[in-house]
């Protein structure tokens, strides 16, 4: 059987993902901070592309111009793919016209560089500086400073001595260090603050601790003995053998355990470099009569628009027929501008929409509360605007929204629905919400299991497995009943 090669025509459609509509879709999933810092590159490399005043124009002169620039630019290019693609399959309709919706560039005066903090100090830094305060010799403040190096970020010493006398052994500068010069030297970063810094277990941390009270309480020689002989009954809450073996009642061990309890496990947590971030929404939802009504987050942002400038000078080369080269430089910047503008005012609208829909869906939270916040799904509002689910996905990412209730992630509205003997599906942020409430609750004696949540959440009518109880009380970082169970 030979082979013969054709030649075969075939007509397909098919979305084309130019660099143009790739960018669209990246404006749309971007946070403020993160479109802020792309439209400020933007007016940096692309001349074309200025900043519009808030002073009206004659509509007239304005509307010719901005005719004359999109005839200009769309001149000689039939593979445009502003021309070719229907981006209403993403966004919404073309708001005709010469500038944008806000954009998200806002000027703001910033602070002077010498107010200015690169990082807050942290543990080691704390330590470091201390040390530099002491009066030590060299020698000693070296192998402090190779202490606190091997510090982990909770304040513990991950280093045993002969690590450490190891490490002195390698420099030439230096003999190696002996057994109690290390020993002294820990024993100094452990005098430092914070207290408990630089032990080698939680043992050793909370004794250091007890150590470095000014003044004693009348429970802490008691609270010594359960830590230093009774450690493993404590962490078994098994209180009545503490007690037996302390030879006291239970009644008297309840302050004592109270001491214990009011340690720092992590010596080095307030220290973390972990600050509050700090969110502006995207959207705000205010509630004006009867109807909650809708607005974007535009305070201070300027409007795009077109350089005048450079739509006059486009014209004049288009006129004179000359100087190709820069015609063609301008019309290129011009329809990344044009691009730029028009992607911008649809973000505005698609994050419109989503959120108008969320609000109509989710009225009954915004009116009464979590009890009734309703599951949803991306499915849900795909559906009512029209849209593809990865682009709600893309609306709702890292986006904020403020309402009568309070300010929250708009991936918060989406939950997973659970079954009910009776009315609609409940959101297992709801169950979770009763969970929290059922355990706060209950009898610190006699704390509620995680079968005994499962039978009251039943008798309410919600259809829910003891592994799914278990799970949620797991990320509300709620103990299990026999760690939260007291005695006293």
């Amino acid at each position: 059987m030979a082979l013969e090669q054709k030649l075969q025509l075939r007509l397909a459609q098919k979305l084309v993902m130019t660099p143009s509509l790739q960018q669209a879709i990246k404006l749309l999933q971007m946070t403020r901070m993160e479109l802020q810092n792309t439209l400020t590159q933007e007016l940096v490399e692309n001349p074309v592309l200025e900043e519009g005043d808030e002073s009206f124009e004659e509509e007239e002169a304005e509307s010719e111009e901005a005719s004359a620039t999109e005839e200009a630019a769309a001149e000689e290019t039939p593979e445009d793919s502003m021309n070719e693609i229907d981006l209403e399959a993403y966004f919404s309709d073309y708001w005709e016209g010469g500038s944008t919706g806000p954009s998200v560039y806002e000027f703001k005066e910033a602070p002077p560089i010498e107010n200015t903090l690169s990082r807050e100090p942290d543990l080691w830094d704390h330590l470091l500086w201390q040390l530099h305060m002491a009066d030590l010799e060299p020698r000693q403040l070296d192998i402090c400073e190779l202490i606190v190096g091997n510090l982990d970020a909770d304040g513990f010493l991950r280093a045993t001595v002969d690590d450490i006398r190891g490490m002195g052994a390698g420099d030439n500068s230096h003999r190696p260090y002996e057994w109690d010069e290390v020993e002294r030297a820990i024993a100094f970063v452990q005098s430092l603050d914070p207290p408990g810094v630089a032990s080698h277990n939680l043992c050793e941390c909370l004794l250091k601790q007890l150590d470095a009270k000014e003044e004693p309480g009348p429970h802490d020689d008691v609270a010594r003995r359960v830590i230093e002989e009774h450690w493993e009954l404590f962490l078994k809450r098994q209180f009545p053998a503490i007690a037996r073996h302390l030879g006291v009642d239970l009644q008297s061990l309840e302050p004592v355990v109270e001491v214990i309890r009011s340690l720092e496990t992590r010596p080095g947590r307030k220290f973390t470099s972990e600050r509050t971030h700090y969110v502006e929404p995207d959207v705000y939802v205010n509630k004006i009569g009867e109807e909650y009504v809708i607005q974007l987050n535009d305070d201070g942002m300027p409007r795009l628009r077109i350089s005048k400038a450079y739509r006059r000078m486009l014209q004049a080369m288009k006129a004179q027929k000359s100087e190709a080269e820069a015609r063609n430089f301008i019309k290129e910047k011009l329809r990344s501008a044009l691009w730029l503008i028009k992607s911008l005012d649809q973000r505005q609208r698609t994050i419109y929409k989503v959120a108008n829909s969320i609000v109509r869906q989710q009225k009954e939270f915004l009116e009464v509360g979590i009890e009734r916040l309703r599951p949803m799904v991306l499915r849900d509002v795909a559906e009512d605007i029209g849209m593809h689910e990865s682009t709600v996905s893309r609306v709702v990412s890292n986006k904020y929204m403020h309402t009568p209730r309070g300010l929250f992630p708009m991936k918060f509205f989406f939950h997973s629905g659970i079954d009910r003997d009776y009315g609609e599906d409940i959101s297992s942020f709801t169950v979770k919400r009763k969970i929290e409430q059922l355990i706060g609750e209950e009898d610190p004696k006699r704390p509620l299991s995680d079968s005994e949540l499962t039978r009251i959440l039943k008798r309410e009518g919600i259809n829910i497995a003891r592994r799914t109880v278990a799970k949620y009380r797991d990320e509300l970082s709620i103990p299990s009943s026999t760690n939260r169970k007291q005695i006293f």
